[in-house]
């Protein structure tokens, strides 16, 4: 038996302070429904999933762009379309002017509404916009997505905006049908301008496909990478519960250790008293 031997009240004490780290560590995990409660633990782990949540991040910044995009493209398709509808009722009128059914004063009302359905024609194109940009008057600008996380050409996508549908480039600027003859001749200058227009949807459509399914292809991937996320650095709720709680009942076991510890010194007075 030692007087000043401490061996025993210090080893108590390790175990005790090994037994805190892991008990705060557990509350830290239950607290923050994180596993990584400190870099030490699981290092290598930590610095694998938090790379897998730079790339979701990416992902997910990249699928932005692409929505945006679309909308860009949407904005464009949409004044297209109602281009598209004013050209139909243009050639719809062209018909009924180009017949003896109706008289000259009949033909001033139907060559009224034909002449404000392309000067509308004209305008649309002149003021379809997506924020400050020009979409369909001629304006040329080259476009490149950013619809992937990673640095390279295999990320973006590119598109050459050059539509021009104004009434001078459909060439139905001025046309009439005023009499029978124009009204003839303006028919041919319509379908012409139709299948400008279906060219120029075309293209959009093409853009605005691939895009939608750089949206779809972002977004599984991120839902994949979320979930390796998820296993590699979520709390297990049940194991670090049934941590803590072991080291709750093991402190309080080890605080009745060392109260004996501390009092076994005391027992050699018995010896000599």
């Amino acid at each position: 038996m030692k007087i000043f031997s401490q061996s025993v009240l210090l080893a108590t004490q390790r175990v005790m302070q090994e037994n805190q780290r892991t008990m705060e560590t557990s509350m830290k995990q239950l607290a923050s429904g994180n596993r990584f409660a400190h870099s030490g633990v699981d290092s290598a782990s930590q610095a694998i999933s938090e790379n897998i949540r730079a790339q979701t991040r990416g992902l997910e910044a990249a699928t932005a762009n692409a929505e945006n995009a679309t909308s860009l493209v949407q904005q464009a398709e949409g004044a297209l379309n109602e281009q598209n509808n004013i050209l139909i009722r243009m050639r719809e009128l062209s018909v009924q002017a180009a017949s003896d059914t109706f008289s000259e004063t009949e033909r001033e009302f139907l060559n009224y509404e034909f002449e404000q359905l392309n000067s509308e024609l004209d305008r649309i194109a002149r003021t379809t916009r997506f924020g400050s940009q020009n979409l369909l008057d001629g304006s040329e600008r080259s476009y490149e997505f950013q619809v992937g996380s990673e640095k390279g050409n295999s990320s973006r996508i590119s598109y050459q905006q050059d539509a021009n549908t104004t009434a001078t480039q459909l060439g139905v600027e001025g046309l009439s049908i005023e009499d029978q003859s124009s009204a003839r001749d303006s028919l041919d200058s319509i379908d012409e301008a139709l299948t400008q227009i279906s060219g120029a949807r075309a293209k959009l459509g093409a853009v605005q496909s691939r895009l939608e399914h750089a949206i779809s292809n972002n977004q599984s991937q991120t839902e994949n990478l979320s979930s390796a996320y998820s296993k590699l650095a979520d709390t297990d709720v049940a194991k670090s519960f049934t941590e803590m709680r072991r080291s709750q009942i093991l402190q309080q076991y080890q605080v009745a250790v060392l109260a004996n510890a501390n009092d076994s010194q005391g027992y050699g007075l018995k010896l000599i008293a």
